[in-house]
């Protein structure tokens, strides 16, 4: 029976190998031009050279052009010459070009017979060949002029694969094309492994001497980026997204190879999650196997060494084996090295395998004892002599070398002290996999060798160092304990962004803890709780909050304390900041100070000046914010320093300063990706860069930021973020079928809610509703919002927001379905509008902005109301919203019949939008200048008035005429015609009577008919 699904392993979309397939689009164009190309593809086993042919045939063929593949045979090919040239011929006789070929062949029967013996039909009665020392030169000769004789009528593609197996005889008939072929309509192709490519293959300097003619041209083919991969594997496993832990994970262990990224792929379909299927192993032993006893006993103990060892390090471990000696070793690792299994290292010093997979597939292969007496050996030898190893991977070295050979009691104080070190260097994702090592073995340490481990070095300062947490405590509680282990490995879960590690060790911890007798630590693992909680709709990381000051009531203030208030003021902050929030801040700061918990301090302070910007008191919050930065990049407190970078990006930005939020951004988003951080700040700093991007109108770059985004992990609960940005992309690009899709993705299930992930989101779904013309929807997207109640902090949001739902208002005040509750709407948002800052010069272009737009929504907006906006506005570094108010401006000029100041603020407004990449806006302005008459030219204003209409048709229809038509077939009133195409309502009327008069009928339905039928107006 066939199975239900079934599984694929090639990706049905062709994945990166832009610029390759480039390249040999622009040889065929080159010989399509009567110059011929040669070109060499090289690039490792797996790669996608193969694919790459393919694809390129079906765009040769799609152009007209002939293709044929033949291929070197690994097997006998000494004994098979010119194999591929053979193939090659007998797919184009077999095709349409065979009474082509047997024409061309004529005269040259004799020689060709050795790459056409079956199938040309007089052979038979050709002469003989003779096999003088000429003969061969005569095949070279007429096997090129067969070729020129082919290619005469159409382009040619002819491709050799895997010429790193080819015979000498077919190398040389290549070169010999490669040389003389000069008129041809040809592209001649070559691929070949780089990795089969030893020191002494003969390829290898034919390859280097091919490529010094001019017409050669040489590409190598790079294993795929994590971005590429994530793409292939979700052509591979659709209908199904591989989520973000997949990729990496495949990408990791394939290194970007294709092939063996699709043989991950069906290993994962197949459940075979964690090793390799028993195909690959297979397939990647087989050229090992094949090696001497010596050689591949290295290469076992070279795998279990890890992804490189050291030279001294790997002789050591050979020669306490008794296995080899050195001169033995250097025999072994010259074979290796020659079979392009292993290679050295780029400083020389040591060996690597070519390909990560080989290296897992023959560790995979040791038997369980052995691969333990292997690393156990590799320990020795490093504890015995440290500077084998640098001194910067040495503990981790040692670590992992104690770990595999499972000696609890040696591996766990080699793990902490590995921990510490990856812990100083902000590697915060080594840090946690050391500590879960030390975790998992804690129960097999002897208690002899726990009461040695002491002093280690906290990450976290609020965390209480004792953990019986009385005054009078008189046990030695400087020894770790379980309950320290679970807190370090829970804030380096929290910064390399595993959240959901993270709470199993919270869990644990509370399962563990008396929370009578240990209340700090207590408390301290519920605030870690409710910080890994907190973007976690559904969850309730406020009933811990409340729970851990419980366990604190009337106790000594402590950094857990004041880390408890801090969070609390935080949360607020994040959420619906109100004055008492200031108050908790300041008092979590006092506190940290009197207890001396630094780190805490300046988090506290930090989250005091945010919350001052925030209530509008910018020079208060402005001062806090420069000390704590200043204070902060003095300090080595990562977690500090990420907050800093994405607070003042988003003060910036909050307050219209793009240009400096970027610079900001940009500095942090470097800094949190160079210490570990990305995990847990990169993706919300990086949408922090993207926003300002979008608003300065550097889409493409901001664009660009955001594919980037999956290559490593950030925080789930900012992923809405990313859609978010993404959908405000796509809708200035006009694209709203892809903004529409990444609004929903912004609004699926589980998305925090906060104001300062909604306030936008409704934003932008009220901008495409109305571009959509769904008035209706964009008005209940207000009301939504208003029922909630609006929160304080956000005043830049709710400026948009009430001016884009007043113009939404104007746009559709001669709509019969809005007309009821617009008066109410316009209340509401003038009283919502009266509770907000405008300290602020971009809240106060806001404010302009939604003057006019209340205005124009009750029909009495005029010049001055957008003059007013406009100049509001014009201090700003952001293209919109000043483009808007300049198109209403137009607008409001074309109104009043003054077309020159229209078309002067109309092209303002249009290199605005431009500036902006707005494209929605200019189409408006496009649309504008053809129903006012108006010139968006500037050369055209200053050459003179703009000529009379004098276009008809056939109907003698005028431009203007056409106008009205197209109003008219749409259903829309005189005095609506009057007013989209800033005309009086009679001049409309007497143009509506013209019309019917030279369409020769009776009445506007009858006007609007014949439009249409006969195409006079646009389908649309």
């Amino acid at each position: 029976m066939l199975p239900s699904v079934e599984r694929i392993s090639v990706s049905p979309v062709f994945i990166g190998r832009g610029s390759e397939m480039a390249a040999l689009t622009q040889a065929l164009q080159r010989a399509d031009g009567g110059q011929p190309q040669v070109l060499l593809i090289g690039g490792e086993a797996g790669v996608g050279k193969t694919r790459l042919l393919e694809e390129f045939q079906h765009a040769a063929e799609a152009r007209g052009a002939s293709v044929a593949v033949g291929g070197c045979l690994e097997i006998g090919a000494e004994g098979l010459p010119y194999a591929p040239f053979a193939t090659v011929l007998r797919r184009l006789h077999r095709g349409e070009l065979g009474p082509g070929l047997e024409l061309a062949a004529v005269g040259r029967e004799s020689s060709l017979a050795r790459l056409l013996p079956d199938m040309l039909p007089d052979m038979s009665d050709a002469p003989a060949e003779s096999h003088d020392e000429y003969a061969r030169a005569r095949l070279f000769d007429h096997t090129a002029q067969l070729f020129e004789q082919l290619t005469a009528e159409r382009t040619l593609v002819l491709a050799v694969e895997d010429l790193h197996w080819s015979d000498r005889s077919t190398r040389e008939l290549f070169a010999f094309l490669v040389r003389t072929l000069h008129r041809a309509r040809l592209v001649l192709l070559g691929t070949y492994r780089t990795d089969d490519l030893h020191r002494r293959h003969p390829v290898r300097p034919y390859l280097a001497e091919l490529e010094r003619l001019r017409t050669v041209q040489r590409l190598e083919l790079p294993r795929l980026a994590q971005r590429e991969v994530a793409r292939q594997l979700a052509g591979i496993l659709s209908p199904s997204r591989p989520s973000a832990e997949l990729v990496q994970k495949i990408f990791r262990r394939s290194e970007g190879n294709p092939f063996f990224v699709e043989e991950l792929a069906v290993s994962h379909q197949q459940g075979c999650s964690t090793g390799l299927t028993d195909s690959l192993r297979d397939l990647l032993l087989v050229r090992m196997e094949a090696l001497p006893e010596e050689t591949q006993t290295m290469l076992r103990v070279l795998a279990a060494g890890g992804s490189r060892v050291e030279h001294g390090l790997l002789a050591a471990v050979l020669e306490s084996a008794g296995v080899l000696d050195e001169d033995e070793l250097i025999d072994a690792l010259r074979t290796a090295v020659g079979a392009n299994i292993i290679q050295p290292t780029s400083d020389g010093d040591g060996y690597r395998f070519r390909h990560a997979l080989v290296r897992e597939a023959v560790s995979d292969d040791l038997m369980p004892g052995e691969c333990t007496r292997i690393n156990r050996r590799y320990a020795m030898a490093l504890e015995a002599d440290p500077p084998l190893v640098s001194a910067d991977q040495r503990s981790a070295r040692l670590a992992g070398y104690w770990y595999c050979a499972h000696d609890a009691a040696r591996a766990v104080p080699a793990v902490l002290n590995a921990g510490r070190e990856a812990r100083r260097r902000n590697a915060f994702a080594e840090q946690l996999r050391m500590l879960d090592r030390a975790l998992e073995l804690w129960d097999d340490v002897p208690d002899e060798v726990r009461a040695t481990l002491r002093d280690y070095d906290r990450a976290d300062e609020s965390y209480p160092s004792c953990s019986c947490d009385h005054d009078d405590c008189g046990a030695d509680c400087g020894a770790i304990q379980l309950i320290d282990l679970l807190a370090e490995a829970t804030v380096a879960a929290r910064l390399s962004g595993e959240t959901d590690r993270g709470l199993r060790y919270t869990k644990r911890a509370l399962r563990l803890l008396d929370e009578q007798r240990t209340p700090e630590r207590a408390a301290w693992f519920r605030l870690a709780r409710a910080r890994a909680l907190r973007y976690d709709r559904g969850s309730r990381p406020h009933e811990d909050l409340q729970g851990a000051l419980e366990l604190l009531e009337g106790r000594k203030p402590s950094a857990v304390l004041a880390e408890l208030l801090h969070r609390q003021a935080a949360d607020g902050m994040l959420s619906a900041p109100r004055r008492e929030h200031l108050d908790t801040a300041r008092r979590a700061a006092e506190i940290a100070e009197q207890v001396g918990a630094t780190s805490v301090l300046l988090h506290a302070r930090l989250t005091l000046g945010v919350l001052h910007c925030a209530f509008g008191e910018l020079e208060t919050g402005a001062a806090l914010l420069a000390e704590v930065q200043e204070q902060a990049e003095a300090s080595d407190d990562m977690d500090l320093r990420s907050r800093v970078y994405t607070n003042l990006s988003s003060h910036h930005e909050l307050q219209g300063r793009s240009r400096r939020a970027i610079e900001v951004a940009r500095t942090g988003l470097a800094v949190i990706r160079a210490n570990g951080m990305a995990g847990y700040a990169g993706t919300i700093i990086l949408g922090n860069l993207a926003e300002p991007l979008i608003s300065l109108g550097e889409l493409d770059e901001a664009a660009q930021l955001l594919a980037e985004e999956p290559d490593w992990s950030g925080q789930r609960a900012h992923r809405d973020f990313m859609e978010r940005l993404r959908g405000e992309i796509a809708y200035l690009r006009g694209d709203l079928v892809t903004a529409t899709e990444h609004l929903a993705e912004a609004r699926r299930p589980g998305t925090v809610w906060q104001p300062q992930k909604y306030l936008p989101v409704t934003l932008l779904a009220m901008r495409i509703a109305a571009a959509q013309g769904r008035y209706a929807d964009a008005r209940a997207e207000l009301l939504t919002l208003l029922e909630a109640g609006r929160a304080e902090g956000h005043d830049r949001s709710w400026w948009a927001l009430l001016a884009t739902a007043a113009g939404v208002e104007a746009d559709a005040r001669h709509l019969p379905t809005m007309a009821a509750g617009r008066a109410e709407i316009l209340a509401r948002i003038r009283e919502v509008a009266a509770g907000l800052a405008q300290g602020v010069p971009l809240y106060e272009g806001w404010s302009a902005v939604l003057t006019a737009e209340l205005a124009r929504a009750e029909g009495t907006a005029g010049v001055a109301d957008w003059r007013r906006a406009a100049d509001a506005l014009s201090q700003l570094e952001c293209p919109f919203p000043r483009d808007l108010a300049l198109l209403r401006l137009a607008e409001a000029y074309a109104a009043t019949g003054e077309k020159a100041a229209a078309s002067a603020a109309a092209r303002e407004s249009a290199a605005l939008a431009c500036r902006h990449g707005d494209q929605l806006m200019q189409r408006e302005l496009r649309s504008l200048a053809e129903r006012a008459r108006l010139s968006l030219d500037a050369a055209a204003s200053e050459a003179g008035p703009e000529p009379d209409d004098t276009f008809q048709d056939a109907f003698h229809l005028t431009p203007r005429e056409r106008d009205v038509l197209k109003l008219l077939a749409l259903g829309r009133t005189n005095r609506q015609i009057a007013e989209e195409l800033f005309i009086s309502p009679k001049t409309a009327s007497v143009h509506v009577s013209n019309i019917l008069a030279k369409l020769e009928v009776t009445g506007r339905g009858e006007a609007a008919a014949v439009a249409h039928r006969l195409r006079l107006v646009p389908a649309g």
